[in-house]
């Protein structure tokens, strides 16, 4: 091989690894707290339909009436779309059930695991590390 040429493959080869390390930390789901879920009922504000991630922003109210807005990330658009998820499934105004891994450092955020409509019916989101989580059993 050309001296060149090796430099050039070598180049090639670091930024290729450069940008999988890049892509696995993008991916991550380590600020998320395995060891337990939360589940909130409250109403929506924002249901954003978009790449790489859905996401979904609700308003709960406290035993006080004080209201705190979550925002929880749901996977890609692409993934809800393959288990039946459709963009006109959740709207502004919708009263629903939300299970989600929270954020470690305890910001009204989280990870969304499973939707509970108002008619009753549950979905789960297609999480692809969803077995790690520990699911925390409801409390009524």
């Amino acid at each position: 091989m050309i001296p060149g040429r090796r430099i050039h493959w070598a180049c090639a080869a670091i930024i290729i690894l450069a940008m999988a390390g890049a892509a696995a930390a993008h991916h991550s789901f380590a600020v998320y707290d395995h060891s337990r879920t939360v589940t909130l009922k409250g109403k929506v504000t924002k249901w954003q339909w978009t790449n790489p991630h859905a996401y979904l922003d609700i308003d709960v109210r406290d035993a006080s009436g004080a209201v705190k807005r979550y925002v929880l990330e749901g996977t890609s658009i692409n993934m809800l779309q393959r288990v039946g998820w459709r963009s006109n499934m959740i709207k502004v105004g919708d009263e629903v059930k939300v299970e989600f891994a929270p954020l470690l450092t305890g910001e009204p955020a989280g990870l969304l695991l499973e939707v509970t409509f108002a008619n009753g019916e549950k979905r789960e989101l297609p999480v692809p590390a969803i077995n790690t989580f520990k699911r925390t059993p409801e409390k009524d």
